[in-house]
């Protein structure tokens, strides 16, 4: 990503690897150390974000991605702000259940979920829900970036489809449509005349910068 580009950009970051990650373990709102491996990770991915020049660092205050943030300002020297609202969806009895355990004791709630209709897994929090708790935090943080500035965002696989979804203006039928985020993987959003641009998803390596006719 070349800073050339005008205007904010927005890395979504995911926390590292899990043992909860590693069980499919439902974690939502639980509050989840990372592995080894995980810490690693954020190591290695906070090493390579650290050349795109983040001005400014926000994270969940969940353990998980409080430890990915830190990895991040060892690095840059940032301060890491922590908000509540960026936290994992809230799936109430879900969490701490394996798929296949949901699966054999919600049938009925599992497969409405996947059929993309509005649920409240385990009683928790709508997909629309978590949005409205996690995009003013994001707006609010690049409202304080300087010009042409980058934000981070340590947040949890969930929350970044939902935030991403809301703020390119998808109907929330479609947030599914992003495919999931590997552990410390991130996906990129650029401010254009239009509006917000998904400028990448998934990324694990720095992308090179868009040359082209779509530039």
């Amino acid at each position: 990503m070349s800073r050339e580009a005008r205007g904010p950009r927005i890395v979504f970051w995911r926390h590292g690897q899990t043992s909860w990650n590693l069980e499919s373990r439902f974690q939502g709102t639980t509050d989840i150390e990372l592995t080894e491996e995980g810490v690693l990770q954020a190591r290695r991915a906070a090493r390579m974000l650290s050349g795109l020049r983040p001005d400014l660092l926000v994270s969940s205050d969940l353990s998980r991605a409080r430890r990915t943030a830190d990895e991040l300002a060892r690095v840059t020297g940032l301060d890491v702000q922590h908000h509540e609202g960026l936290r994992e969806t809230y799936a109430g009895s879900w969490q701490g259940l394996t798929n296949a355990e949901i699966r054999a004791r919600f049938p009925e709630e599992f497969a409405s979920w996947l059929q993309g209709e509005p649920v409240r897994r385990g009683g928790g929090e709508l997909a629309t829900e978590v949005a409205d708790r996690a995009v003013p935090v994001v707006l609010d943080a690049v409202g304080k970036l300087p010009e042409n500035g980058t934000l981070v965002v340590v947040s949890h696989g969930g929350t970044i489809r939902t935030v991403l979804g809301r703020m390119l203006g998808l109907e929330p039928e479609l947030w599914e449509c992003f495919g999931g985020l590997s552990n410390c993987c991130w996906s990129v959003l650029g401010l254009g005349t239009r509006g917000w641009r998904l400028l990448e998803h998934n990324a694990g390596t720095l992308p090179q910068p868009v040359i082209g006719d779509d530039t």
